[in-house]
């Protein structure tokens, strides 16, 4: 299963582990872990929270049973998080795809107009006057958290696979 929402990403992998201790570890309802991601982080909206529960289920960190969302009891360590985030979130493999194929380094709108194909035509529809500026931002933050994840390089805002 490949996971869609991405959030911002965060300064450096410790808010990701300060988001996954968050979590319960007893099942809570979505709306109960969205509270105590708005608690014990930074995030201020329960839209940006509910975006890092789902991106945290991604990353293998949180995961739903049929009694709520619990904390995984695995350390996001980041060998597992960069193989998370290869697998399990949509994009990612079109992304590195893109900047493989590259003669040189690339910049987020660049890898955006390669990666537009990719884009769901249902997105299209679902919001017809800004789906490419939704996916255009989410590809950035896609190579974003690449570069954090050791993924990819980026100099002076343009990026490349290491």
């Amino acid at each position: 299963m490949q996971f869609k929402l991405v959030p911002e990403p965060p300064a450096d992998l410790d808010f990701v582990a300060d988001a996954q201790r968050a979590v319960p570890l007893v099942p809570g309802s979505e709306d109960d872990c969205c509270a105590r991601l708005l608690d014990r982080t930074d995030l201020t909206s329960r839209d940006d929270a509910r975006t890092w529960l789902t991106f945290l289920r991604a990353l293998g960190l949180a995961e739903e049973q049929s009694s709520g969302f619990t904390r995984t009891r695995r350390d996001p360590d980041p060998e597992f998080l960069r193989e998370r985030f290869r697998d399990h979130v949509f994009g990612v493999p079109a992304v590195l795809e893109i900047l493989n194929a590259a003669e040189g380094p690339l910049s987020s709108g660049e890898v955006f107009d390669e990666f537009k194909s990719e884009v769901p035509t249902w997105e299209h529809h679902k919001n017809p006057n800004s789906w490419e500026e939704i996916w255009s931002e989410r590809v950035g933050y896609l190579l974003d958290w690449a570069v954090l994840l050791g993924l990819v390089e980026e100099v002076d805002g343009e990026y490349a696979v290491e």
